[in-house]
């Protein structure tokens, strides 16, 4: 049986412990992790222990059921509510009822008509997780995904190098025929929406269907020649077309050709198609769709509403030596967030492209620059010391200057990498420490506002509520609202101590609107009232 977490809220101690000892919560599949009197109290608890199910009185001081519930569907919608009161009132029904709350129930409560709706309640959330764990309805959702899971898993491969196993193993999931070929081009398809807004066709006034049929048209036209897969790519159609043995890419492009010339006659729309580079390699097939992109530039100098061949317009290198994005971007995530094992691994792969090109040793200098010009940059980013990072002044020249070797730029660009890497995870740690001071001296600065928040908080400093509350936690050992309870009781003390102003000026200066509540959680740090501590 699976066992769910519950959490008692009643201000009446006698009640919580006369439910909590009546009811056989194992039998039912529950456990007790708390309760409270009120529901302040209670979301402070809520939040630390994260209970599937709240019961809760609906007429408490400081915040009532139904406030509770409100703030509980806010920020905890999936918690199931079951609200008891002693007022068999239609209103508090009612608003319970638009809160979703689980089940109303009347006092005095009834043993036996809990345990059935703890029955009840325990079975629903029995059935919600098999639901979700269904495995027919799991398939029958993935199904009905697998288009849009086709198209993310497209866009992905043309926009970053994946793996050809996982490549292979996801074409066959999604049933994209175009794995065995002899090498793939892929072709880029930018339409002139601009230029036909307002024309005569219906599709010309409804402007988000043209992809839609510039799509349709392409795929009439492809589909008795090549195998393909064509998608969408922002406001852009990519196709990535096998070239197999009974066909070329010569006729491809001729075909594309064809392909803007309907599309102008039919659908009186412009299209402009770029082409890229062939590869012999799916894991390469982001290259090819760079140079289609490329080849697109082209547009402004050969024209619009024809195919644009990359080969037509650039100049065929040849042992072509580049420090490209892709490595770069590999360099900066391993020296951010990898280890010395990731480095070494990066910079390897590195060397080893530079030391296996068949190229002029300009060409290969030029590279060496590009890559050590690559890690100054991501020094100046985070301000490291450059001479730290370098090792000495003349680091970075001697290097630059006799650091051919493919052994000694190795562990050279290792080392610094090494060392870059631990001073931004060092000058992490002390951001997060400082995030921490610069939260605590708000809450100083603002603890006498009522309306006080973590998102007031996250606010000023830029972060989401979820990442500084975990991170408050765990640098400070408590959370905001203890810390922020703390902070308003200590200066409660101080006022009572130095100043003659009554209980309920105090309240109000130290962030509590009301008055009884203030007396409430200051009894419960200090075991007497504010006027009582004031006497001793």
């Amino acid at each position: 049986m699976n066992m769910y977490r519950i959490f008692l809220v009643d201000d009446e101690e006698e009640v919580r412990k006369g439910i909590i000892r009546k009811i056989q919560w194992e039998h039912l599949g529950f456990t007790v992790v708390g309760d409270a009197e009120n529901g302040e109290e209670a979301l402070e608890k809520i939040e630390q222990l994260e209970p599937n199910v709240v019961m809760t009185d609906i007429r408490m001081p400081y915040m009532d059921g139904l406030t509770l519930s409100e703030r509980i569907r806010q920020k905890y919608p999936s918690i199931k509510i079951l609200i008891f009161s002693g007022y068999d009132d239609f209103e508090y029904a009612h608003q319970a009822i638009k809160l979703n709350v689980t089940e109303y129930i009347l006092k005095p409560v009834n043993m036996e008509e809990l345990t059935e709706i703890l029955t009840r309640v325990h079975h629903n959330l029995d059935e919600e997780i098999e639901q979700r764990r269904n495995v027919d309805l799991l398939r029958e959702s993935y199904k009905e995904s697998l288009p849009l899971l086709r198209e993310m898993f497209l866009n992905e491969m043309v926009r970053a190098r994946i793996p050809e196993s996982l490549i292979q193993k996801r074409l066959e999931e999604y049933q994209v025929d175009i794995l065995g070929a002899r090498k793939w081009l892929t072709a880029i398809i930018d339409m002139d929406t601009e230029a036909v807004e307002g024309g005569p066709f219906r599709l010309h006034k409804e402007q988000e269907l043209i992809p839609i049929s510039v799509r349709n048209l392409v795929e009439d036209h492809l589909r008795d020649y090549y195998r393909f897969a064509a998608f969408h790519t922002s406001q852009r159609i990519t196709v990535i077309a096998a070239i197999d043995r009974h066909n070329t890419q010569t006729d491809l492009i001729g075909l594309l050709d064809d392909i803007c010339k309907e599309t102008k006659r039919i659908l009186e729309v412009t299209v402009t198609i770029g082409v890229g580079h062939g590869t012999q390699n799916l894991e390469t097939v982001e290259d090819s769709y760079q140079s289609a992109a490329d080849a697109l530039g082209y547009k402004a100098i050969v024209g619009s509403g024809k195919t644009i061949y990359i080969n037509d317009v650039e100049p065929v290198s040849r042992g072509k030596l580049e420090f490209d994005s892709r490595d770069e971007a590999n360099l900066a995530a391993a020296v951010k967030f990898g280890n010395p094992e990731t480095i070494s691994q990066v910079v390897r792969e590195i060397v080893g492209k530079m030391e296996n090109a068949k190229v002029h040793v300009r060409q290969y200098q030029a590279c060496l620059l590009s890559v050590m010009n690559s890690i100054t940059r991501l020094m100046q980013q985070y301000d490291l010391n450059l001479v730290q990072m370098f090792g000495s002044q003349e680091g970075y020249l001697e290097m630059l200057t006799g650091g051919q070797k493919r052994e000694e730029f190795t562990a050279w660009l290792t080392s610094v990498a090494c060392r870059m890497n631990e001073a931004l995870s060092q000058e992490r740690d002390k951001t997060k420490k400082q995030v921490i001071v610069d939260a605590k001296q708000y809450i100083q600065d603002h603890y006498q506002d009522p309306d006080l928040s973590v998102e007031m908080i996250c606010r000023e400093l830029h972060m989401s509520p979820a990442y500084f509350s975990t991170m408050f936690r765990k640098e400070t050992g408590q959370t905001y609202i203890n810390y922020l309870t703390e902070i308003r009781l200590n200066q409660a003390v101080e006022l009572l101590k130095t100043t003659a102003d009554k209980t309920y000026v105090i309240a109000q200066k130290v962030g509590y609107q009301e008055q009884n509540y203030f007396s409430y959680v200051f009894k419960k740090k200090f075991g007497v009232s504010p006027s009582k501590y004031r006497g001793t």
